[in-house]
């Protein structure tokens, strides 16, 4: 079988902003919710995509603060979805579903990072839930509201996937907890849901990708303090980013492009870096990039989207 993940001619670059990935394009009479698009990448995200014109939902588990972070953009409103929480995921669905919203774009943005041991949902293990449960809920209720012309999902995924494919035999860490294995197992699966989704979702006109934004300061780093995010080398001693590390409007361009590039038409399922469709990693250096064979797998995929619904209790294209 012949890789998708083979670079195209783009005309943009890993420096490129989400501003020039949109110059000069309108959106207007687009609608696009962003997951966490109140803070940090997903605001980025959020900014541009209104600035071209989209009506822009933001999904937010402290909808207050995305409020008063979103207040100067007339094209952004602010709907309470908490990705731990599935009643919450399910209360939004349906709100939108009732709303009659039909959602050309679905940036699964928001998630957490190497935190400390937390149990959410059904004792899941909480990277894996809010980062991949939690947007595979979603999507899949909203999917009745996709427009039958075509719509895309992007899941924000990392170069975090090099550190673990699924831990099929002990997917929520009940035999011993690691935050960096847990991140990267999250990350992957963030990639395999893009290449399922974009096999089941074909017919339905559902394009999906799964993207790595880079290296950025965020509040995603949340739980390393200054000291460990020096000696991870993430900064300089003055707590600057160090160079080659992202600007969050650098990163956001990637998705926004995932988003929204007609180009990218005949290539639903890839993985992306740097507004590219990324090599396949022909090493470890995270630096570096590309994608692990075991994000793009589809039999894996397939697995896990499979065990997802189980978990949930959800699967728009088979048993509910």
């Amino acid at each position: 079988m012949i890789s998708i993940q083979r670079k195209i001619n783009t005309g943009f670059a890993r420096t490129s902003t989400a501003d020039d990935v949109l110059a000069g394009r309108d959106l207007t009479g687009t609608t696009a919710l962003v997951t966490g698009g109140y803070s940090g990448l997903g605001f980025e995200i959020s900014r541009s995509l209104s600035s071209a014109g989209a009506r822009v939902l933001v999904l937010a588990r402290r909808p207050e603060q995305a409020r008063g972070a979103v207040a100067d953009f007339p094209g952004i409103e602010v709907r309470a979805c908490d990705l731990s929480d599935p009643s919450s995921v399910r209360s939004c669905a349906r709100e939108i579903l009732d709303s009659r919203i039909s959602p050309d774009i679905i940036v699964c943005n928001a998630g957490i990072m190497a935190c400390p041991e937390i149990r959410v949902g059904s004792d899941w293990e909480s990277q894996f839930a809010i980062n991949h449960l939690g947007h595979f809920v979603l999507v899949n209720l909203l999917v009745p509201a996709m427009p039958a012309n075509g719509s895309r999902v992007v899941a924000v995924s990392s170069a975090g996937h090099f550190l673990s494919g699924v831990r099929w035999d002990d997917i929520h860490f009940r035999n011993g907890y690691d935050r960096w294995l847990a991140y990267g197992q999250a990350k992957t699966a963030n990639a395999l849901f893009a290449v399922q989704l974009a096999s089941a979702g074909a017919s339905r006109g559902i394009t999906a990708f799964s993207v790595h934004p880079g290296s950025i300061l965020t509040p995603l780093q949340r739980h390393f303090s200054a000291s460990e995010k020096h000696e991870l080398g993430w900064t300089t001693s003055n707590g600057d980013a160090v160079p080659g590390f992202k600007t969050p409007a650098q990163g956001a361009a990637t998705a926004v492009w995932a988003a929204t590039a007609p180009i990218l038409a005949d290539h639903a399922g890839a993985y992306l870096q740097d507004c590219n469709i990324a090599d396949v990693a022909q090493t470890d250096d995270m630096s570096v990039g590309g994608v692990k064979p075991w994000a793009t797998d589809r039999d894996d995929a397939t697995r896990l989207w499979a065990l997802s619904a189980e978990m949930t209790g959800v699967d728009a294209f088979g048993r509910r």
